[in-house]
C-alpha cells in the first residue's frame, strides 16, 4: 500500500505566513503595529529601520529591550517568554514559545522526538515537521520559536538525547536546515539551540552538571563535529536567533563567550540575528554585555535594568554594547515582519489538529526502525483472523515522552494498545493486554497468544543524565521501578515472554540507545523512539505492513556502556572537577566504533525493510557520486542509500564519514539512480582553517556505516 501523502495540508497557510515574514516592496506605512514613524517605511532595509529606531530611543528604552518581562515564562502555562516592546515608538511586544517537539503552551500536537525525525533520514520531512510545530507556535500567539535542538550527541545517556538528531554532524546539519526553513515559512523567528558543546546534563545534576562543566575541546573537534549544524542553520537556513547553552567552553560560559558569540557567530559566520540565553544560563552582566549576548528571556535578572546600569557605571561594559544588542533585536524584528503585521492571535481554534496529527503519525512511521526480523513481520491479518495478539507492557497504554522543555500535553493521543485494538477490531483479531506486573504474569499472557508484541520504554529528561543504558535505569540513579512498585523490570519481562512464546516482537519506545541483552532471541525488534501523538496508528500500520518501516539509526546502539568512546575515563565523562575533556576528538559515535573495530549491537545507519535492495552502477567523480538502487524483493519499500568518504590520513581520520544520503520509495523491480553532490567542505578537515588534503579519497555506498555495498576512489 502506498503511504498517504500528508505533506500539503498547510501549504496555503505557510505561504501566507511566509509573505508576512518579508518586507513588502514600495514605500509608505506598513499595515501592522508600527504606526506613522519614519522607520515604518517598508521600502527601507531592516538595518536602516533598526538604526532609525535606535536613534530615537532613550538609554533606558534600549536597556529594556535586552531582558524579558514575564516572571512566569517557564511554567508552560503561557508564553515561554515575553518582551513588552516600547509603545511610544511603535515597537511591538515579542512572545516566545517552546519548543523542539511541539508547543508547550497548554495543549498541542505532540510530535515524535527529534531522534524519531532523525531516523527518517529525510530533510523534506524535517521541513514539514518544523512547519507543523511553527504553525502551532504561531497560532498560540508567539513570534519566536525555541527550536530545533541540534546538539550532536556525544553521550547516549544524556538526558536530552531524545531532543536532537543523533551523533552525526552531517545528518544533523541537513535536518537542521530542513526543519528551520519549514518553521521560517510560518513567519516565526527560529531560534536554534544550544550553542555550543552542550552534551550532558550531569549525574544527579551535580557531577558534570550542565551549569558546572567546562568543555575542554580542541578546535578541530568543535569545527568538524559540534559546530556544523549551527553554521548550517545560520548560513543556509538564515535563522533569526541562536540560543546559548549552559556550559562553559574554554573557560567562559557560552552565554558570555567572546570567541563563540562575537568572533565566530557574528564575525566569521556573519550572523545578523540576535543571541538568546537559555533560562538561567547567564552569570555576569558585564561579561555578557561585552561578549555578545543580546537577550535574556527569563528571568531577566542578569539583564535587569538595575544590573545593566550597574555594569555600565562600573565600566564592565559600554553603551556601544547596549546599542549593538538593541540594534540586533530590532533588526531581526524588522527582517521577520514583526513590526509590519498584526499580532498573531492566541487561538487554538486556528490549528488543524487532525492534519497535524497526521503529520505526527507520518513522522512516527518514517522513523520506526526495524532492527531485527526473521520473517515474522509484517503480520498477516488474514492468517491472524480469529486468533490472539497479546500486547504486553505498561508502556503500551501510556503516553511516553521525554521530560523537560520538550515535554508536551497532547490534544489527543493514540496509544500503541489503542492502535492495535482498533486494527484488531477491523481484522477480526483478538487483542489482549497484560501490563507486565510480573514476569510470571507476562509469560502466562504470552503462552495464551498466537503472537506477542512487547512494548518497552525508558525515561529520559532534561536536567539529569541516565546512569547507564539499561531500560529501567531511570534518571539520576532513581529508577522508575522502585521498591514497592508492582511493575517488574522490563528486561525480566521480555526474557520471560521470549521463553514462553518465541513468536514475539519487541517494540522499544526509547529516547536513544539502550542495552538489549535479549536482542538476539527476538524474532522481530523495532525502535519507535518517543513516537508522539500518533504512536498507535503508526505502530499498527508498520506491524501489518501498510507502510514499510522507514527508519535508519541516527545513533549507534552499543552492546553496553563499556564500548562508548568515553568509557573508563572520568575526565571525558562526567568530568574531573569542572573540566570535561573531549579528547576522543572527532571519533564520536560510529567514527569511534569503526576506527577501533568495536562491534556495535546495531550500527549507525542500520534499519531493515520488508523488501530487499540491490546496489550497482557506482560512478565516482571528485564532486559527484552516483549509484543505482533496485528493489529486488516483493514489496514496496524505502531504500536509504548512504554515502561515506574516507579522507586521506594527513591527520587522524575515521575510516568513514557520512557525506550524503537519499531516501527513495521503490516498487518491486523498480530502480532509482541516486546522485550525491560533494562540496569542498565535504572533502575538508580543520587545521587553522578548512583544508582539502591531496591524495586518494575512498568512496563507500551502502545501507549503514557497516553494510557497504559499493566502493570506489577518486584523487584530489
Amino acid at each position: 500500500m502506498q503511504p498517504v501523502n500528508r505533506r500539503t495540508f498547510i501549504t496555503a497557510a505557510a505561504g501566507v505566513a511566509g509573505m508576512a515574514a518579508a518586507p513588502t516592496a514600495g514605500a509608505g506605512p506598513a499595515p501592522g503595529r508600527c504606526g506613522e514613524h519614519p522607520w515604518c517605511d517598508t521600502g527601507l532595509s531592516p538595518d536602516e529601520r533598526a538604526e532609525m529606531v535606535l536613534r530615537a530611543m532613550t538609554p533606558d528604552e534600549k536597556i529594556s529591550l535586552l531582558g524579558g518581562d514575564d516572571l512566569w515564562g517557564a511554567t508552560g502555562s503561557g508564553h515561554t517568554g515575553t518582551g513588552h516592546g516600547i509603545e511610544r515608538l511603535g515597537v511591538p511586544p515579542v512572545y516566545y514559545g517552546d519548543g523542539p517537539v511541539g508547543a508547550r503552551q497548554g495543549e498541542g500536537t505532540s510530535m515524535p522526538a527529534g531522534t524519531s525525525l532523525a531516523a527518517a533520514f529525510d530533510p523534506e520531512l524535517a521541513r514539514e515537521y518544523g512547519r507543523t510545530v511553527a504553525n502551532e507556535i504561531r497560532c498560540k500567539g508567539n513570534d519566536v520559536l525555541f527550536g530545533p535542538t541540534v546538539d550532536v550527541l556525544r553521550i547516549p545517556m544524556s538526558g536530552r538525547a531524545f531532543e536532537g538528531f543523533g551523533e552525526d554532524p552531517y545528518l544533523t546539519s541537513r535536518l537542521t536546515v530542513g526543519w528551520s526553513e519549514g518553521a521560517r515559512s510560518e513567519g516565526v523567528v527560529v531560534c536554534v539551540k544550544h550553542f555550543a558543546a552542550y552534551t550532558q546534563e550531569g549525574v544527579l545534576g551535580l557531577v558534570g552538571g550542565r551549569t558546572l562543566y567546562n568543555a575542554v575541546v580542541d578546535d578541530r573537534t568543535m569545527r568538524e563535529i559540534y559546530l556544523p549544524p549551527f553554521e548550517a542553520a545560520v548560513r543556509e537556513a538564515r535563522v533569526g536567533a541562536v540560543m546559548g547553552s549552559y556550559n562553559r567552553v574554554a573557560g567562559q560560559y557560552a552565554c558570555e563567550n567572546q570567541a563563540l558569540l562575537n568572533d565566530l557567530l557574528k564575525g566569521e559566520w556573519g550572523f545578523d540575528g540576535y543571541t538568546i540565553a537559555d533560562y538561567g544560563a547567564m552569570h555576569d552582566t558585564g561579561a555578557a554585555l561585552s561578549n555578545g549576548m543580546d537577550f535574556e528571556p527569563w528571568p531577566a535578572l542578569v539583564y535587569s535594568p538595575t544590573a545593566i546600569r550597574a555594569a555600565l557605571a562600573g565600566g564592565a561594559a559600554s553603551t556601544a554594547d547596549v546599542d549593538d544588542h538593541a540594534r540586533r533585536i530590532l533588526r531581526t524584528m524588522f527582517a521577520h515582519g514583526i513590526f509590519d503585521r498584526p499580532a498573531f492571535p492566541n487561538d487554538d481554534g486556528q490549528i488543524d489538529k487532525r492534519g497535524h496529527l497526521e503529520v505526527a503519525t507520518e513522522v512516527a512511521e518514517q522513523g520506526t526502525t526495524l532492527l531485527r526480523n526473521d520473517g515474522m513481520l509484517p503480520l498477516d491479518a488474514g492468517e491472524l483472523r480469529g486468533r490472539t495478539i497479546a500486547v504486553i507492557g505498561r508502556a503500551a497504554d501510556e503516553f511516553v515522552q521525554g521530560g523537560g522543555s520538550s515535554s508536551t500535553t497532547p490534544f489527543s493521543y493514540v496509544s500503541p494498545l489503542q492502535g492495535l485494538r482498533e486494527r484488531g477490531a477491523r481484522e477480526g483479531i483478538r487483542i489482549t493486554h497484560e501490563p507486565g506486573k510480573t514476569p510470571r504474569a507476562a509469560a502466562e499472557a504470552a503462552r495464551e497468544a498466537d503472537v506477542v508484541v512487547v512494548i518497552a520504554s525508558d525515561l529520559m529528561s532534561e536536567f539529569l543524565d541516565k546512569p547507564d543504558l539499561d531500560l529501567d535505569s531511570g534518571i539520576a540513579g532513581f529508577p522508575p521501578f522502585q521498591v514497592g512498585d508492582p511493575f517488574a523490570d522490563q528486561d525480566a519481562v521480555i526474557e520471560a515472554v521470549l521463553e514462553a512464546n518465541p513468536n514475539t516482537a519487541v517494540v522499544l519506545e526509547t529516547g536513544g540507545p539502550v542495552r538489549m541483552p535479549w536482542r538476539e532471541r527476538t524474532r522481530a525488534l523495532l525502535e519507535s523512539w518517543y513516537p508522539g501523538a500518533g504512536a498507535g496508528t503508526a505502530l499498527a500500520r508498520v506491524l501489518f505492513g501498510d507502510v514499510d518501516p522507514g527508519g535508519r539509526l541516527p545513533v549507534t546502539f552499543p552492546v553496553d556502556e563499556q564500548d562508548l568512546p568515553t568509557a573508563g575515563d572520568p575526565s571525558r565523562y562526567p568530568g574531573e572537577g569542572p573540566d570535561v575533556h573531549f579528547d576522543e576528538g572527532v571519533f564520536v559515535g560510529y567514527r569511534h566504533y569503526d576506527t577501533n573495530d568495536v562491534a556495535p549491537a546495531f550500527p549507525f545507519g542500520h534499519g531493515l525493510s520488508y523488501t530487499t535492495f540491490g546496489y550497482h552502477g557506482l560512478r565516482v567523480g571528485e564532486r559527484e557520486v552516483s549509484a543505482t538502487v533496485t528493489n529486488t524483493g516483493q514489496r514496496t519499500g524505502y531504500a536509504v542509500p548512504q554515502l561515506y568518504l574516507g579522507l586521506p590520513a594527513v591527520v587522524p581520520q575515521p575510516p568513514r564519514q557520512l557525506k550524503g544520503f537519499r531516501k527513495v520509495e521503490l516498487r518491486p523491480g523498480e530502480s532509482a539512480t541516486v546522485v550525491f553532490e560533494l562540496t569542498e567542505r565535504d572533502l575538508s578537515y580543520w587545521d587553522d582553517g578548512w583544508q582539502v588534503a591531496p591524495g586518494e579519497y575512498r568512496v563507500f555506498v551502502g545501507e549503514s556505516s557497516r553494510d557497504i555495498r559499493l566502493e570506489g576512489t577518486f584523487a584530489v
